[in-house]
């Protein structure tokens, strides 16, 4: 059986989330008993917390919805390249040792930015340098993604690196967790939710080695 890492935080009330954004929360409407056979609960929760895929409705007003992106960019051939400790931003020359001539990128390039997942919120994180953003889809990438809350800076008003996945029809996937996973190739399962009208999805992202 080939290795899984499991690649997704869990998701609690404890989840750092975007200040202002909508916690996790879950309520029981039924609980086992003498008159109900079944557990039943009930959650709220914005499509940001943890692992998640943004649709380009989230920075589009005319964006395709969570329920409406076209699922192949989400799965298949994957490249987790280390930047450990790159500063604030994702440049091209924290990537460039990972690509050659004889080993170009696969469709799907996740980043490693931490040494270890943040546990709770915090606004200093590494996110991609738009020219990056760029670089990478000439290199044929059809998907990014990262280990931190978000492509861009928390403090960014413009979303610059958000602007370049919606000009070069890019996908996105952040909030990850690379803690574990060596740098190397892998293949990639992180499907979203067919969820009509919203702005993202949550997604359970597994990383499967290859032989």
């Amino acid at each position: 059986m080939k290795q899984l890492w499991d690649i997704s935080p869990p998701i609690s009330p404890d989840s750092p989330i975007f200040p202002g954004d909508e916690p996790y929360s879950l309520r029981w409407t039924a609980r086992l008993s003498s008159t109900c056979p079944v557990n039943l609960s009930a959650i709220s929760l914005s499509p940001h917390v943890g692992a998640h895929a943004d649709a380009p409705l989230h920075y589009a007003d005319d964006g395709a919805d969570a329920a409406r992106v076209d699922l192949h960019a989400y799965l298949g051939p994957c490249r987790v390249i280390h930047a450990i400790g790159c500063g604030p931003l994702i440049r091209i020359e924290h990537l460039q040792h990972a690509v050659s001539t004889d080993r170009p990128l696969p469709p799907r390039v996740l980043v490693r930015c931490m040494q270890k997942a943040d546990t709770a919120w915090n606004p200093d994180f590494t996110a991609y340098h738009p020219d990056t953003v760029a670089w990478l889809a000439a290199q044929g990438v059809q998907l990014i993604g990262l280990d931190t809350p978000s492509v861009d800076p928390a403090s960014s008003k413009t979303l610059d690196s958000h602007q370049q996945l919606l000009r070069l029809n890019l996908r996105v996937l952040e909030n990850l967790v690379l803690d574990e996973v060596p740098e190397g190739d892998y293949e990639l399962i992180a499907l979203p939710l067919k969820l009509a009208g919203a702005c993202a999805s949550p997604v359970r992202a597994v990383l499967r080695a290859l032989a």
